[in-house]
């Protein structure tokens, strides 16, 4: 249950980081609770996760999911770019989350 916590903690920082872009400087207030909800949610997930999985494992891994969900975010939605070495970036870090879940001892 733990990794469920953790992968959902990943998701609400995708959440947050891309209210945070919509929110305008906190000038669009519907985007900026949105932020502050996510983030509080996100949190309060890593929490409960790494009550059970390791603190550095638990950190890498919901860093990891923000980081790749924020750049396709980026991609999908804000015509970032998505050139091969970026794409392959993204990829080496999915790798790395996966080696740290078939690694970890929860």
């Amino acid at each position: 249950m733990a990794w469920f916590y953790l992968i959902l903690a990943g998701c609400f920082e995708v959440a947050f980081t891309t209210c945070l872009k919509l929110s305008n400087n906190f000038t669009n207030l519907k985007f900026s609770i949105g932020f502050f909800l996510s983030i509080t949610l996100s949190f309060l997930l890593l929490n409960k996760a790494v009550q059970t999985i390791p603190i550095g494992t638990g950190y890498a891994v919901w860093t990891g999911i923000g980081a790749v969900g924020t750049v396709i975010i980026g991609i999908f939605f804000f015509n970032e770019p998505s050139d091969f070495w970026r794409v392959f970036f993204i990829f080496l870090l999915i790798g790395s989350i996966l080696g740290l879940k078939l690694v970890s001892v929860q």
